[in-house]
């Protein structure tokens, strides 16, 4: 390569047209899922630690569907805020065919049905102690806990989810899911799995959110990745690839972009990324208090999600995005 004087790098940024056509990657609605929460009350209702952010009604979360569709977002990723009445140890809501999940993906489906529905798999929003799995002598047991993984997935692709999107990093749930779908003939039906998933200190807003934090006793670090490690992600994600995962998702975001490069040069399967509470918190409190220009940041933070190799983003940023994107 021509060192300076003759090599100029600055040449090919001084006009929009030329940084636009040696641009190496782009950001469009294509690229994100909205990250969307849905709750049982009567009305919807603001999460205070997540500006921006509204528990929605399931009529709500219908019209959100709508708007994502107008949008040009191709699928929402839904969340539940259940009522603790009706949480109990075993997470019995969690595979409620008349429960809060199933009306809200009905509802969905029925007001947007180009719009995938991606529904997260996990006992965490539905158990008294917060956590993802089952406990037995204070112990998160694993194969108990997959039998209820199973049938809260039945659940949903019966009310018409399209995308299983287990959360709960317990071993095996992918392949016995995989099998369960299967055997109740929703072959069609695709699993998003949260391969990647680090025992991270991002996610206390979203505990905030679906009304899990007050709940939660101890950590989730018996189940839920070591942020120290690379290796291993690997090797979750080998496993649920081997297991039938259509796709693989990395979790949090923006301190994981090294995991999400290795993921997917690894292993060249659909790979995404999720944008967590704690990502969207920091930017909107930032620039709340004038530290930043909001926009550019949220806009930024998901185009290095691209740059790192995600095929897509799941983000609370989603319909603000791609207001922008679309212009």
């Amino acid at each position: 390569m021509a060192q300076f004087p003759t090599t100029r790098l600055r040449r090919m940024r001084q006009h929009d047209w030329s940084r636009r056509l040696m641009r190496e990657n782009t950001l469009t609605p294509d690229d994100l899922i909205w990250t969307l929460v849905v709750t049982d009350k009567a009305h919807s209702e603001p999460v205070a630690s997540m500006p921006g952010v509204t528990r929605l009604t399931v009529a709500d979360a219908a019209r959100a569907a709508v708007e994502a569709r107008a949008l040009g977002i191709p699928a929402i990723a839904v969340f539940p805020n259940v009522d603790a009445a009706r949480k109990d140890a075993r997470g019995s809501e969690a595979d409620n065919p008349d429960g809060l999940v199933a009306h809200a993906i009905k509802a969905m489906k029925d007001a947007a049905p180009e719009v995938g529905i991606i529904c997260d798999v996990a006992l965490d929003p539905f158990t008294d102690h917060g956590h993802d799995g089952l406990i037995e002598n204070g112990v998160i047991v694993n194969d108990a806990t997959v039998e209820r993984l199973c049938a809260q997935a039945l659940t949903q692709a019966r009310a018409g989810c399209d995308v299983i999107a287990p959360s709960d990093m317990m071993d095996g749930r992918v392949g016995a899911i995989r099998a369960a779908l299967d055997g109740e003939g929703f072959q069609h039906v695709m699993i998003l799995s949260y391969a990647a998933k680090y025992a991270s200190a991002f996610y206390g807003p979203y505990r905030d959110a679906i009304g899990s934090s007050v709940a939660l006793k101890g950590d989730k670090k018996t189940y839920q990745m070591d942020p120290a490690n690379t290796d291993e992600a690997l090797r979750e994600v080998e496993l649920d690839i081997a297991e039938g995962a259509d796709m693989v998702m990395v979790k949090p975001g923006m301190p994981y972009l090294d995991i999400v490069a290795r993921v997917k040069s690894a292993f060249a399967l659909p790979t995404y990324v999720f944008q967590v509470s704690g990502e969207y918190a920091m930017i909107q409190a930032a620039a709340a208090n004038g530290w930043i220009d909001g926009e550019r940041a949220m806009l930024e933070s998901l185009l290095a999600f691209k740059r790192a190799g995600a095929d897509g983003v799941l983000t609370y940023f989603a319909p603000r995005a791609a207001k922008i994107l679309n212009g």
